[in-house]
């Protein structure tokens, strides 16, 4: 019986955490505006509530991906679609706290940059793919052993 209540009082811990943890995560994505700000860009105000549905329901797929061994039989185009759109959403949401941080325009002013600043953050991106290039298909750039 001890083993029973051991293993349901880390359900419970597992469970209470995962909740804790995804609520802040969908917080921050709420305080940074991306939804509303994408919303803007694209002139879609009347689809917030469909994008933030499909953040809430591509949360949970993923942490049912994350823990299952499921396998779904998509073709390399369709993975590297959906490779695509992850890193668009995950750099704009970057940019978009970058935005709201105003990180841009102090770092113009102090560091009296009058011009540029998109190159700057270009450079910025194109490092960004440049190191996910090499950490996932780099053979042995990554050592899983030394962990």
């Amino acid at each position: 019986m001890p083993d029973f209540i051991l293993n349901l009082v880390s359900v419970i811990i597992g469970l209470g955490s995962g909740m804790v943890v995804s609520g802040a995560v969908f917080a921050f994505i709420t305080v940074v505006g991306i939804v509303p700000r994408f919303a803007q860009k694209t002139a879609t105000h009347s689809h917030c509530r469909t994008y933030e549905t499909a953040i809430t329901l591509g949360g949970i797929f993923g942490t049912v991906a994350s823990f299952s061994q499921f396998r779904l039989p998509l073709g390399a185009v369709v993975l590297a679609a959906l490779a695509l759109a992850a890193g668009v959403f995950f750099g704009s949401l970057a940019m978009s706290l970058a935005e709201v941080l105003d990180v841009f325009p102090i770092l113009s002013r102090r560091g009296r940059v009058q011009r540029g600043i998109f190159f700057f953050v270009m450079a910025i991106a194109f490092g960004k793919l440049a190191g996910s290039l090499l950490y996932f298909l780099l053979p042995g750039f990554y050592d899983a052993g030394s962990m």
